[in-house]
């Protein structure tokens, strides 16, 4: 092991993010447009904030982010 703990929630919104994406593509190719837009920004933007967390300035910060990243779940 490289001594780094594992990412539980980077890992997992990843995952989720990859879900998305294919939902995203199966929508697309029944024609419906609008929705899969929606659903690709909102899906994928969950996993972009987490990591934007990793790099928060402060605890504070961290727990801000976080926040808003729950809020899009």
């Amino acid at each position: 092991m490289n001594g780094k703990r594992p990412n539980i929630i980077k890992d997992k919104s990843f995952t989720f993010a990859i879900r998305v994406v294919k939902c995203y593509k199966f929508l697309v190719e029944n024609k419906e447009f609008v929705m899969s837009k929606q659903l690709l920004r909102s899906g994928t933007a969950v996993g972009a904030l987490v990591r934007e967390a990793e790099h928060a300035e402060s605890t504070a910060d961290f727990i801000h982010k976080m926040a808003i990243a729950q809020k899009r779940s």
